[in-house]
């Protein structure tokens, strides 16, 4: 694709579809209420697609009778899209910033803008929190009784233009909803990132929004670990009681059945957590047992095997080069089928004691797309402190990093291609 700078076209009468009505700017009254978003926030509604350009526009329009329209498009390729589902509370944030960390760079939120936005960008990557087209804020909610895993609080149509537009190459302003206020804040803009990354309750829900999609992720965690999890984060982090976070959990449980796991057999990679098999009748849920399960057949990626590709096989690591405690730790590696799907399942039950040890695992591991030997082992001890780093959950979310990386590169190793042979066809 060849590179482009953003450029101005100015007309008459210009048609935006999902265009949120704005004075001096002609746009039809069904397309304007397609996109407006119910928000408490000053009492008033937020149009969803591009407000902040809109209002641009009709000042331009007031200025010179005519409407200005700025196309962006992506410099070097077109942006890939990853998508990344979970329920709240499921250690999606923490698998962003071990995603991010391969490809280097720090991720913030985007400068000078809301504090409170969701929103994080590094050199390569910007993640979008989906939360962010909540149609519905909290008291909207509350108010039609629902929640916000319902699609109904939920805006499809502007995640799919959105996520569209900026595949594009095109910039977006988008919604922002303030998890401290409950409240839909104003928009911010979103400049095409190399790669976008957008997590959270919905990104496989629309077939739309799925078709973009270049490689999915879903995190499938079990209610016993989930309600441990979930008490960790709200409780610690968000100052809910534990009253309040079980209320919320059985409230959710429905929606979540109905709308938020059936998403896991479109994803090309699920990491299951569940509780240990190494300690009969366990009740702690300290130690897990992870399984990543990963679809064959998906383009430019490659499952993960344990020694030899295809067959299945259970390990148990030499306890004099893999230091761990009781209960000890197991692999597992075999052929699968997962919801009519062929798949290769990677299963480790245990924890380590020592991260450093963990290059032992690693050399017995092919297909993990790392640049260099023992790059797994230095992210784990990079973000050891993180939640999971002694466990399954942190060894399979560093190699699905390493594996999007991949499918990156060969996506953009494939464009270039193309566009080399469009030159030499000209």
């Amino acid at each position: 694709m060849a590179a482009m700078a953003c450029t101005t076209a100015a007309a008459s009468t210009v048609s935006t579809p999902r265009l949120g009505a704005v004075s001096g700017v002609k746009t039809s009254a069904a397309a304007a209420r397609s996109v407006q978003l119910t928000s408490a926030f000053h009492g008033q509604s937020v149009s969803s697609v591009s407000h902040v350009a809109a209002l641009k526009a009709a000042v331009t329009s007031k200025r010179s009778g005519r409407r200005a329209v700025v196309v962006c498009k992506a410099a070097d390729g077109q942006t890939v899209v990853i998508g990344l589902a979970a329920d709240s509370g499921c250690g999606k944030s923490t698998f962003m910033r071990r995603l991010t960390s391969v490809f280097g760079g720090a991720a913030t939120p985007p400068k000078g803008g809301n504090p409170d936005s969701n929103t994080l960008i590094s050199d390569t990557t910007t993640v979008i929190c989906l939360d962010d087209y909540h149609s519905l804020d909290r008291y909207g909610r509350k108010e039609k009784a629902v929640t916000a895993l319902d699609p109904r609080a939920n805006n499809f149509d502007l995640m799919y233009e959105q996520v569209k537009a900026l595949k594009e190459g095109k910039s977006v302003e988008k919604p922002i909803y303030n998890h401290v206020t409950g409240l839909l804040d104003a928009p911010e803009t979103i400049h095409p990132p190399k790669i976008l990354v957008i997590e959270g309750l919905h990104p496989m829900y629309d077939e739309r929004v799925r078709e973009l999609l270049d490689f999915s992720i879903y995190l499938d965690i079990s209610d016993d670990v989930k309600f441990a999890w979930k008490i960790q984060r709200d409780m610690a982090e968000r100052g809910h009681s534990l009253e309040s976070i079980k209320a919320s959990i059985a409230s959710r449980k429905p929606d979540f059945d109905a709308y938020i796991d059936p998403q896991k057999q479109y994803a090309d990679v699920v990491i299951q957590v569940l509780p240990t098999q190494l300690i009969p009748d366990d009740n702690e849920g300290k130690v897990l047992r992870v399984r990543m399960v990963m679809k064959e057949g998906v383009p430019f990626f490659e499952p993960v095997y344990l020694f030899d590709e295809g067959s299945t096989i259970s390990w148990i690591p030499c306890g004099r080069k893999l230091t761990c405690s009781y209960p000890g730790i197991k692999f597992f590696y075999g052929p699968d089928t997962y919801y009519g799907n062929e798949v290769s399942v990677l299963e480790m039950d245990g924890q380590f004691d020592k991260l450093d040890e963990l290059i032992y695992v690693e050399s017995h591991l092919s297909n993990i797309s790392t640049k260099f030997y023992g790059e797994i082992t230095q992210q784990m001890l990079k973000h050891a402190d993180f939640p999971g780093s002694n466990n399954g959950t942190g060894l399979f979310q560093t190699i699905c990093g390493l594996k999007i990386r991949e499918v990156y590169e060969r996506i953009l190793e494939k464009q270039k291609n193309a566009v080399s042979l469009e030159g030499a066809k000209s």
